[in-house]
């Protein structure tokens, strides 16, 4: 069942800031990414929500601007369609995880503004991904600060179980099973083998079941042929 989550219309608080989603190929694509595989991770809980850049209001005021992190993660608030995060409507949970990707246009204030929003609104983990440098930074909550977690190659988020492995080339990121975050067209590729490889399974299943039946076959022929030689000999014998 989908849930429904009204506008705002006291305040007239906008759903979109104008601004698009992502600058560039790279970047949409591991917003994409993580988005998506963070849905299939919790698509057996409803009470986690998932969205990529969502407006977020912290509370109900036009004075505070909202920010829209390129994916949050809510626990404890519902699946369901929404035009923005208005937090005064959603029980007052803040998003407990963000990510942030970097394109070229994002700059050092910028980034530094979004820590301060996310560190006053009571998000618990923050995550910031530049693609360009294959650099990723992390910062979790400790008391009232979110603090640099001080080596990401290896992390698991402890609200997600999700782990980071950081290399010579690009991210990584392994679900608690072990299975690696992919693409949808490697999530497709997969399936395709796994496919290819079941079918293989089923041939090779169905090739032991007719030479077992072969088998089978030879061993009465043989029986047969045993009981007419003993049928046989029995009436010389007499």
């Amino acid at each position: 069942m989908t849930t429904f989550f009204p506008r705002d219309a006291d305040l007239h608080l906008p759903d979109s800031d104008g601004k698009p989603m992502a600058d560039n190929t790279e970047q949409f694509r591991w917003i994409v990414l993580i988005k998506e595989n963070l849905e299939i991770l919790f698509a057996d809980d409803p009470n986690v929500f998932v969205a990529g850049d969502l407006l977020w209001y912290p509370v109900k005021s036009r004075l505070i601007s909202p920010v829209a992190p390129d994916i949050m993660v809510v626990f404890g608030r519902p699946k369901g369609r929404r035009g923005s995060y208005k937090q005064y409507q959603e029980d007052n949970i803040p998003p407990q995880v963000v990510y942030e990707i970097l394109s070229p246009s994002n700059n050092a204030d910028e980034m530094e503004r979004k820590l301060e929003f996310y560190q006053t609104y009571g998000v618990e983990e923050y995550y910031q991904y530049d693609p360009d440098r294959y650099e990723l930074k992390g910062w979790q909550r400790q008391g009232e600060q979110l603090l640099p977690i001080a080596h990401m190659d290896g992390w698991i988020s402890p609200q997600l179980g999700i782990r980071f492995v950081v290399g010579n080339h690009e991210l990584e990121i392994y679900r608690p099973d072990g299975r690696q975050f992919l693409s949808s067209v490697e999530l497709e590729q997969r399936a395709q083998q796994e496919r290819q490889r079941a079918e293989q399974e089923r041939q090779r299943a169905e090739q032991e079941y007719q030479r077992a039946e072969q088998a089978e076959q030879q061993l009465q022929d043989m029986q047969a042929l045993l009981q007419q030689y003993r049928d046989r000999f029995g009436e010389l014998d007499r």
